[in-house]
């Protein structure tokens, strides 16, 4: 919490200027009562109407001004909740941007959407509320019992009679509720999983008629979202019948001494109508106060989650690089070497065991195994989107790890198995936001095959829809290949990004990519033998094990799990 008011700090000299402007109303909102019972017991006695008249305009000038300034101080909150909000969000975006994948894994993508959205909505709605009744309310309150103090001290000792109980069921009901939002916010983070799931995956829910089963699954975490926050609900709610009851009970007692006190001739009636007016007052304040408190438990709850993210530490270091060696002494290093690499996703069972080759500039490299191979993850470790376990990962003789992020990344176009097209134009996919000259991007569609279907749809400015699903499969991944040559990177890594494409078209890319960018270290993952074959070696994995790394014939004559893809795919045997 006390990081998250780090961003409350810029804006206080602004909350006090709404502060002063919301006491000033304030104050002036309790006079009326006031005013009232003077017009009522000294005033009205005197048969003077035009006296009346000008203290009845005093209260309307009161109420005037107490507008005014209540409307003036609470856009001063509007502004500043939304001012420090808008930096929140910023900086929480930025952070979950810069988390590493293992965090991002740990956190959960529907968990960090809550925390951006609903957590930093608690958040708005309580820095807003807190200026605009965390002043008001207290002044009410305490300003109400000071007042009826001054009216008539028997009558307040009720009022300071109920106080303490009002404060013990208030403090207790808030201890016991903000774990239970915090457990509420955890229910939300399953149910937006669960619908992130169902929306993507309409297409193989819809194709294998599980629409009942996930209807069931999404029944059961909206049930538990439901009664968690039921739970959490009733428990804060039960602080206002409470609080009624007592202030209720006490308006009782107020009537019926004051009523006694009159009849006796100890007070005024004009004192008892200000009374009761003072005791609705703090009645309402009270009742603010503890609808401030529920929404406090619920910030805390929400400023706890948001503040996990923002002060998670950078996981991933950036050593410093070890004196480089003399550039005339010795044999050039490889352009790209894994110097026995193992890792593993949950530290207990290895996803990569012992991956060892080098590349050099301008080399190929086909990557074949079966489903859960780890093929993926090799390229995920060159990226360094996860750290590896044990062994080290170079790249011109340099440990990635000394390498800046930003810098390490910027050598590297890359197409992803599963990878994204965003709802912005064919040009701006392409560009992302890199400012491209248009001869390169035109270059990279070239050799990505794409430009015919781009002419044919429109041109660059054809619009595409979210997820690209307005495109084929083999357009979009034309599309994604396009979009990683655009910027000439030092290497190229096709993950698995053929797959949809014709044996023709692919053929004509690889032939294109290798006559237009012979000088990019390439690393191909594929199924298809055929993507990978003309490649200046291919590993071969299966299990997280190489089972083989070699040429094309290399691998036939002393790979036989090689030889057996090849069989299948190639040579005409059985599956």
């Amino acid at each position: 919490m006390k990081y998250v008011l780090r961003y409350v700090k810029p804006h206080i000299p602004t909350m006090v200027f709404g502060f002063s402007i919301k006491f000033t109303g304030t104050i002036l909102d309790l006079m009326i009562p006031y005013i009232l019972s003077y017009i009522i017991d000294e005033v009205t006695p005197k048969n003077d109407i035009s006296l009346v008249i000008r203290w009845g305009l005093v209260m309307a000038l009161c109420a005037a001004l107490v507008l005014l300034c209540n409307v003036w101080a609470n856009r001063v909150a509007s502004a500043v909740s939304r001012d420090t909000i808008e930096t929140l969000r910023h900086d929480l975006f930025y952070k979950i941007s810069y988390l590493s994948s293992s965090q991002v894994d740990a956190f959960t993508i529907p968990s960090l959407v809550t925390r951006m959205t609903t957590d930093t909505y608690h958040l708005h709605r309580t820095l807003n509320m807190i200026q605009r009744m965390g002043v008001r309310a207290p002044i009410l309150m305490l300003g109400g019992v000071v007042v009826t103090m001054m009216i008539d001290p028997y009558l307040s000792g009720i009022l300071c009679f109920l106080i303490p109980f009002m404060t013990i069921v208030v403090v207790r009901i808030s201890k016991k509720s903000i774990p239970m939002f915090t457990k509420a916010q955890q229910s939300a983070d399953d149910m937006i999983r669960v619908v992130r799931e169902n929306a993507t995956g309409i297409r193989v829910i819809k194709a294998l008629s599980r629409t009942s089963h996930e209807m069931e699954r999404y029944d059961a975490v909206n049930s538990q979202l439901n009664t968690d926050e039921t739970r959490a609900n009733v428990t804060m709610a039960a602080s206002s019948p409470l609080i009624n009851l007592l202030l209720n009970t006490g308006l009782v007692a107020v009537i019926l001494v004051g009523a006694w006190r009159v009849s006796t001739g100890n007070m005024k009636p004009g004192a008892i109508v200000a009374f009761l007016t003072y005791f609705t007052i703090i009645l309402n304040a009270v009742m603010a106060v503890s609808r401030l408190i529920t929404m406090t438990s619920k910030a805390i709850a929400s400023a706890g989650r948001v503040e996990e993210v923002l002060t998670t530490p950078a996981d991933m270091e950036i050593r410093t690089p070890d004196a480089a060696p003399d550039a005339g002494n010795g044999p050039k290093p490889p352009h790209i070497a894994f110097d026995h690499v193992s890792f593993s996703y949950n530290k207990r069972i290895k996803n990569l065991d012992d991956i060892h080759f080098t590349l050099e500039h301008g080399q190929s490299l086909g990557i074949i195994g079966p489903t859960g191979a780890g093929k993926s993850t090799l390229v995920q470790l060159l990226l360094r989107l996860y750290d590896v376990d044990c062994g080290t990962i170079s790249i011109n003789g340099r440990d990635i790890t000394t390498f800046p992020l930003k810098e390490l990344r910027q050598k590297f176009g890359v197409v992803f198995q599963n990878d994204v097209l965003f709802k912005e134009s064919l040009l701006q996919n392409i560009d992302m936001g890199r400012n491209l000259p248009l001869s390169q991007i035109d270059e990279a569609v070239s050799v990505a095959q794409a430009a015919g279907f781009i002419a044919e749809s429109g041109g660059y400015e054809k619009d595409i829809a979210v997820k690209g699903v307005n495109l084929s499969g083999g357009q979009k991944q034309r599309v994604l290949i396009s979009r990683a040559l655009a910027g000439h990177p030092e290497i190229l890594i096709l993950d698995d990004s053929s797959s949809a494409l014709d044996y023709k078209t692919d053929a004509a890319f690889r032939s294109a990519l290798e006559a237009s960018f012979s000088g990019t270290t390439t690393i191909i993952i594929a199924q298809r033998v055929s993507s990978i074959l003309h490649c200046d070696k291919i590993l071969v994995l299966e299990d997280g094990i190489p089972l083989g790394l070699g040429t094309h014939e290399e691998l036939l004559k002393t790979c036989s799990a090689y030889g057996e893809i090849y069989e299948i795919q190639m040579g005409g045997g059985n599956v």
